[in-house]
């Protein structure tokens, strides 16, 4: 499965839960007032924008704001709510794609890395933030823990959230590191929808390396945006990376 694919019009268009999940009120103005005060001033940059869930609250904070997105249909979104001119968006990969000026702040969020199934191109993630970046520039990673405690011994999948109307079920490759997220969506009848994207997961301590790799240092590390402490417990957290001079 490519990302590419997955995220077509139908995928877009139903991408947006404004009020709710990712799209609470409360949960943005926390993000994006973390990335405003990281960005201090500067322009940043979001690798895989989307259709704008955090550039536009950060375009709202006097943040300039550009990105590279590789689903056009994403961005086809995006347009409908912020124009070319206030937002530029480039179209393609986030490992390589490049976009004119020098940037404070790169930001992928929201488990964006995982998107790339590789080590190798999530290496290249972290060079491409740091080709956009001046000196001392910030590259902020928001990634989820993998929580391999709840996997069955001798399973292969685990069921993460069960509600009315929707089972959402992991399917791990442990050897890969590759978690594939099935969405099981369905109504009063037979009738039912799926919809499934793989991640390639990285624990806090291989991100890092990679970071140093690219010639970044880490500067902080929280459970959330408000700045709660990372314990072991933590099921996600943002590691905030500075560019070394």
């Amino acid at each position: 499965m490519d990302h590419k694919d997955i995220w077509d019009a139908e995928a877009a268009k139903s991408y947006d839960t404004p009020g709710t999940g990712m799209f609470d009120p409360a949960l943005l103005a926390q993000t994006a007032d973390r990335l405003a005060e990281l960005a201090a001033g500067g322009a940043a940059l979001e690798f895989a924008i989307g259709t704008g869930r955090v550039a536009i609250p950060l375009l709202q904070r006097g943040i300039p704001v550009a990105g590279i997105e590789l689903a056009a249909p994403m961005v086809d979104e995006l347009r409908t709510k912020v124009d070319a001119a206030t937002l530029p968006v480039v179209i393609g990969d986030m490992t390589s794609a490049t976009v004119e000026g020098q940037f404070a702040l790169v930001l992928l969020v929201f488990n964006g890395i995982s998107n790339v199934q590789t080590q190798a191109e999530q290496v290249a993630c972290f060079r491409n933030a740091a080709r956009h970046l001046a000196p001392g520039g910030r590259f902020v990673i928001e990634l989820w823990v993998p929580d391999l405690r709840r996997l069955p011994p001798g399973s292969k999948a685990t069921v993460f959230t069960s509600e009315p109307g929707y089972i959402g079920l992991d399917t791990v490759d442990i050897l890969n590191q590759i978690v594939v997220s099935h969405h099981f969506r369905f109504g009063a009848g037979k009738e039912a929808t799926l919809f499934r994207s793989p991640h390639r997961y990285v624990w806090p301590a291989e991100l890092d390396l990679m970071a140093e790799i690219a010639g970044f240092q880490l500067e902080s590390r929280h459970a959330d945006w408000i700045g709660s402490p990372f314990t072991a417990e933590s099921r996600s957290h943002i590691s905030v990376y500075r560019l070394r001079p």
